[in-house]
């Protein structure tokens, strides 16, 4: 039984990695993008840099949850305590980032909407 099923996990863990770099490959593409844009337009504002910003971080949260949720798979055919325990780091660590990311993004949406005007 355990054949089986580190036969169908490696290759699902390649498959959501390779999602995962997707993700932050197209992201990071899209932020280029964007900052050259900015460097071109001499009156960007603090919004427009803001929003590509926010941009790039969406793309790193969600890779960071793939890359997450590679490890959590991978987790099940981690034949030893050594490897579970280099498993977790990571894992730890991707939290953390996407975390903090998470909290960033949310930051700023509560200062965009605390600056919006109010209609009433």
């Amino acid at each position: 039984m355990n054949q089986w099923l580190i036969a169908i996990t490696e290759p699902v863990v390649v498959v959501i990695d390779a999602i995962a770099l997707l993700v932050v490959v197209i992201g990071t593409l899209q932020a280029l993008v964007g900052i050259v844009r900015l460097l071109v337009n001499r009156d960007a504002s603090n919004d427009d840099r803001r929003a590509v910003w926010m941009r790039y971080s969406h793309w790193l949260v969600a890779g960071l949850t793939f890359q997450l949720a590679a490890d959590v798979v991978e987790s099940s055919i981690t034949p030893d305590w050594d490897g579970i325990g280099r498993l977790a780091a990571v894992a730890l660590i991707r939290t953390f980032l996407n975390y903090f990311l998470e909290r960033d993004v949310e930051e700023v949406r509560q200062r965009e909407k605390a600056a919006l005007p109010r209609v009433e």
